[in-house]
């Protein structure tokens, strides 16, 4: 092919030369090819410009796949570890910047002040229970001892009642036999006045004066031991009297059982609530005790203020813990990224300190921008406003094991990367 088109180039040029002017065959060539290069030119420029389209949506795609942003950081909850008691350091067992265990010892305040006080804590509530057990024990005593004293003395009234009326009767009685008798010795007496007359007279013998003397002085003797066992029987009614008074007195006494009963059982009833407090004291005493012996409340990094010999108070800040296991990044994302980011979204984190990457999540976004969490928010309403895009803390959670090393520290800056699809 190469050949032929040779030829006809040479035919071609020898034609033109013969008759020294140009022909339309000549011209011909030079228009092809313009027209090719031109075309080609097209083809490249439309090539390039499909790729460059192609190759900008691929990076619009990607660019707009993640948010960033270089204003994030390490967090963490600080742990401060301060004395719940006042005391003498006597020993601090954690050096600058050293990682500890949850519940190691970290420092210890002199423990014999407290010791001595769970001893005396102990020997009270010892006391305490002594006391309660003695009133608990006197409690049944007391309410059947009452119990019988009142039975017995409500007996004893009625007895004592008993023996008045009885008492009375027999005055009564003996009133009736001094009247009786009395009557008998006027009776008698009269006898001796007539008789005295007649025997005078010589109208009867003196035997029947006799007769009538001694039976006018054997009245006499009468009506006197009827007065005295009157006189008996009106002492006999005071004393039962008496000793009715006296069982009264002592039913009245007896009726205040309940009382006795019921005061005996409050003091029961302080003697256990003084054992509960006792109790809760010595309770309180051990605490102290624990207390002079301050643990770790978390596992991580120690960073102390306290040294042997400083007299602590209580509250008094001595160290803080870092749990550098439980970091997450804090990114202060515009309000104009975040049209897209949801809870759950994967992250790549890049720390500025290491120089790795690490892998996330988002966990929340915060209720409010940062500057309404300060103690001075700002007020837009002053007249002066000038629109200013806001920045929203959102949270961002490592995956498990994203940090075994334990590299990340809180504070240091780190860039988020989140990938919205």
């Amino acid at each position: 092919m190469a050949e032929e088109n040779k030829a006809g180039s040479a035919v071609r040029a020898n034609s033109g030369s013969s008759t020294g002017t140009p022909s339309m065959l000549d011209a011909a060539p030079p228009a092809r090819g313009t027209r090719w290069s031109k075309r080609r030119k097209r083809i490249v420029f439309s090539a390039a410009g499909l790729v460059v389209l192609i190759l900008g949506f691929f990076l619009w795609r990607y660019l707009s796949s993640y948010e960033s942003t270089d204003d994030a950081q390490v967090d963490v909850h600080l742990y401060p570890v301060s004395a719940r008691i006042s005391g003498y350091v006597i020993k601090v067992n954690v050096g600058d910047n050293q990682y500890v265990q949850q519940g190691t010892v970290l420092v210890e305040i002199d423990p014999r002040d407290y010791q001595t006080a769970v001893d005396q804590a102990r020997a009270n509530l010892a006391n305490a229970e002594a006391t309660a057990r003695s009133l608990n024990i006197i409690v049944p005593i007391t309410s059947v001892s009452t119990s019988s004293t009142l039975t017995f003395t409500q007996s004893d009234v009625q007895n004592a009642t008993a023996g008045v009326v009885a008492a009375e009767k027999q005055l009564l009685a003996a009133q009736a036999q001094v009247q009786e008798a009395e009557a008998n010795d006027v009776n008698a007496q009269d006898n001796l006045r007539r008789y005295k007359m007649l025997v005078d007279k010589r109208e009867v013998s003196e035997q029947i004066y006799d007769s009538a003397l001694a039976a006018a002085k054997s009245s006499t003797a009468n009506v006197a031991a009827a007065h005295a066992n009157e006189a008996a029987a009106q002492q006999a009614v005071q004393q039962a009297r008496s000793r009715l008074a006296g069982a009264q007195a002592n039913q009245r006494s007896a009726e205040t059982a309940p009382q006795q009963v019921s005061s005996t059982r409050s003091r029961a009833r302080a003697a256990i609530a003084d054992v509960q407090q006792k109790r809760a004291a010595l309770e309180q005493a051990e605490l102290n005790l624990q207390y002079t012996k301050i643990i770790a409340p978390v596992t991580g990094e120690v960073n102390k203020t306290v040294t042997v010999g400083l007299n602590v108070q209580p509250g008094e800040q001595l160290l803080t813990v870092v749990p550098l296991q439980d970091v997450w990044i804090t990114a202060n994302f515009k309000e104009t990224q975040l049209r897209d980011m949801r809870v759950g979204q994967r992250v790549k984190i890049h720390s500025d300190s290491t120089g790795g990457d690490y892998k996330g999540q988002v966990n929340s976004i915060a209720g409010a921008t940062g500057p309404l969490f300060s103690l001075l928010p700002p007020e837009n309403a002053t007249g002066n406003y000038v629109k200013i895009v806001q920045r929203i803390p959102v949270k961002i959670i490592l995956d498990p094991g994203e940090n075994q090393d334990l590299r990340l520290r809180p504070g240091m800056n780190v860039e988020p990367h989140v990938y919205l699809h």
